[in-house]
């Protein structure tokens, strides 16, 4: 019997699906909204249904509709695992960089991204040892990233959404300095390298910090606690003189919160901030939105 109501459940669903599937060339928005709040109701298992409709679908309005009702789908799964992630109690910048990227490819597999990393990942590990020096740590880093691997870095440039990405440095070997700085902070992470990204105004740098530095102590000059500085998008290395020289050129006022280190949720929401600010035409500023929006969700 139980076997039967189940059965006959998922029938009802069936049908209730497939009314309203023909439902959704109705001119009518009102009618429309309706529809579309139903489907998307059932959550993200009914995303294969919506990709074969749209296969079989030729009429424009109802293709765009189906594609809007499939990016809504994996907006709502893409919230909760922001959510999940932010909950945890050390969450990694790698995995919150791979949320990024599956707001903008939402079907690349993520896993071979995680391979990527951890043979880098060893890579580094086999050459460093205990009696290297700091900048001979970031020389190590430098090598690998940017010679061995031939990864190359570019400026911002919001027209490059995909050089925002995780992905960019991994794959296709070209990030600019947000993707670029967040691979080098996650590989220092993994590697007990005591550097951190740091909160500069229009830049993306890694300070590190020497040995007796505390993140969780409140000092009037967390600056004077940093060795040198690593540009994200080349590793290379620069000192506090062109630092300061940077303030001077761009006539900023240099504030000692610029030299401690984000948290991993910080990172990530600047990252999503930028990132949306490749979204500013008028046909797709609804990802904007949304993606401002994901960032709110990373306020303490």
């Amino acid at each position: 019997y139980d076997f039967f109501c189940v059965d006959l459940n998922m029938q009802k669903t069936a049908e209730e699906i497939q009314a309203l599937f023909k439902l959704i060339d109705d001119p009518d928005e009102e009618v429309y909204s309706t529809i579309s709040n139903r489907i998307l109701h059932y959550g993200s298992p009914i995303i294969p249904d919506l990709e074969h409709l749209w296969e079989s679908t030729l009429d424009e309005v109802s293709l765009e509709r189906i594609e809007m009702m499939i990016y809504k789908l994996r907006l709502q799964d893409l919230k909760e695992a922001i959510l999940d992630w932010k909950s945890k109690e050390e969450p990694s910048l790698f995995e919150g960089a791979l949320l990024v990227t599956k707001f903008h490819y939402p079907e690349m597999n993520l896993d071979n991204l995680r391979n990527q990393l951890e043979k880098i990942r060893r890579n580094i590990w086999l050459e460093l040892n205990n009696y290297l020096t700091p900048l001979e740590q970031a020389n190590v880093l430098r090598n690998i990233l940017f010679s061995y691997y031939q990864i190359k870095g570019s400026e911002v440039n919001y027209e490059k959404p995909e050089a925002f990405l995780i992905s960019a440095p991994l794959l296709s070997k070209n990030g600019n300095a947000f993707s670029n700085a967040i691979l080098y902070a996650e590989l220092c992470q993994q590697l007990d390298i005591l550097a951190d990204f740091i909160n500069i105004p229009k830049q993306c740098i890694i300070a590190f910090y020497t040995m007796d530095w505390d993140p969780d102590a409140i000092v009037p000059n967390p600056q004077e606690f940093i060795q040198f500085y690593i540009e994200g998008t080349t590793g290379n290395a620069f000192s506090q003189k062109d630092l300061d020289q940077y303030f001077q050129r761009s006539n900023i006022e240099p504030k000692n919160t610029y030299y401690k280190p984000l948290s991993n949720q910080r990172i990530i929401k600047k990252l999503m901030q930028e990132f949306s600010k490749c979204f500013n035409s008028p046909t797709l500023q609804y990802k904007q939105k949304d993606l401002n929006d994901l960032a709110n969700l990373l306020d303490d």
